[in-house]
């Protein structure tokens, strides 16, 4: 086997998460061969975890595991996909073909995985208290007018109110006046009576 120096592409995931990646090779001449996904185990060793096999349909996939593995002959595309990511996950991978003893690598991947408790759970705080603490300017505006309104109601009842007390008041005051009015004016018409002594309009010639 045969494992050339080559460029590693660095791939991140997160904890949990899904990452694919593609390699690409000539169809003409590697599309029969046989391609797998491997990892690097030391420098001479790469572990096998999935191979796509020979003829193969681009829309079908070859699956170990949570890993899975389809190969698009026309178009040169080996399409590897990592779900629910570990830890444990994380290294180097490759692509690699394999045809008549003879490996040759198409790309070489380091895999990171990233836990994903400090990426999603501490940016979220700030956000909360942001929400919270912001309140838009019209709805100052608004609960003002609201308060303001409720005021200016209270204030014209008391005033009704007030008004129709006093107004209640003069009547009563009113007719106590003319009721005590009348209980003098009945007395002193009844003395002249009782004394013998006729009102003018009363009087015989």
């Amino acid at each position: 086997a045969s494992f050339a120096a080559e460029n590693v592409t660095v791939v991140y995931g997160m904890e949990g998460g899904t990452i694919s990646v593609n390699c690409t090779y000539n169809p003409w001449q590697q599309r029969w061969r046989e391609k797998s996904w491997c990892k690097q185990i030391d420098e001479t060793k790469c572990q096998h975890v999935v191979s796509a096999r020979r003829f193969w349909l681009p829309f079908l996939k070859n699956r170990n595991g949570s890993t899975s593995i389809s190969d698009n002959i026309h178009d040169g595309v080996l399409t590897v996909t990592m779900k629910r990511l570990r830890k444990q996950d994380a290294g180097l991978y490759q692509c690699k073909t394999d045809y008549l003893g003879q490996t040759s690598s198409l790309r070489k991947v380091q895999v990171e995985v990233l836990t994903a408790v400090l990426e999603t759970q501490m940016p979220e705080e700030p956000s909360a208290v942001q929400s919270i603490s912001s309140i838009p300017p019209e709805a100052d505006f608004t609960v003002f007018y609201i308060i303001a309104g409720f005021l200016v109601t209270k204030f014209m009842v008391a005033v009704l109110i007030f008004i129709i007390g006093n107004s209640r008041k003069n009547r009563e005051t009113e007719q106590k006046n003319t009721n005590l009015n009348e209980q003098q004016v009945l007395p002193f018409t009844g003395d002249f009576a009782h004394d013998g002594i006729s009102p003018s309009w009363e009087s015989t010639a």
